[in-house]
């Protein structure tokens, strides 16, 4: 096997970890039908990565003791916690774990493909397609949210901790806008 095809199959078993974990606690936390669109997107990937250890052992392929330690440094999308965040932000950022995935799911199975491993490169194209269902759906939510406003900034955890972390954030926003109106201001004069 190519390093560039290990390299890529110890990503999807570090970024898959996080989209797991991520979507499973935010799916957990959120209120409204996003929540179970996520929930079901964690429960697709723990799949995946239980698929994608037991092709990676029949190839004598460790993925996890280097994915286990790199996990921990890198991410797919920005490090603000969900508490901080409104629920159209966290939902977007929520995007960046499945959409780094099936980019993965591809490359990797383009990978196999060229080295001309059918069932390793069929398996991954098809998680592939799986994966990029659960992005769809998000999205859409997204982009539904849209057409609310008011929810699409609410906070995305409504609990004190996370009222009170999207307040700190929207005195941070509000500084922003301002600061943009006053270099406007300053322009036009």
């Amino acid at each position: 096997m190519h390093p560039a095809e290990h390299r890529a199959l110890r990503e999807l078993r570090i970024f898959g970890t996080q989209l797991e974990s991520h979507w499973e606690q935010l799916g957990r936390k959120l209120s409204g039908p996003e929540a179970a669109l996520l929930v079901a997107g964690a429960a697709d990937a723990r799949l995946l990565l239980a698929e994608l250890d037991a092709l990676a052992g029949a190839r004598d392929l460790p993925t996890r003791p280097s994915a286990a330690m790199s996990g921990r440094l890198t991410s797919a999308r920005p490090m603000a916690p969900d508490h901080l965040l409104e629920r159209n932000q966290a939902l977007r950022y929520a995007l960046l774990d499945v959409r780094h995935c099936v980019t993965l799911l591809a490359y990797a199975a383009a990978l196999a493909g060229t080295r001309g491993d059918e069932e390793l490169r069929t398996t991954l194209a098809g998680w592939q397609e799986r994966l990029e269902r659960h992005e769809r759906a998000v999205r859409d939510a997204v982009l539904a949210l849209g057409a609310h406003p008011d929810a699409a900034v609410a906070p995305a955890i409504p609990t004190v901790p996370g009222r009170i972390g999207h307040r700190i954030a929207s005195g941070g926003g509000a500084l922003g806008e301002w600061i943009d109106r006053r270099a406007t201001a300053r322009r036009s004069s």
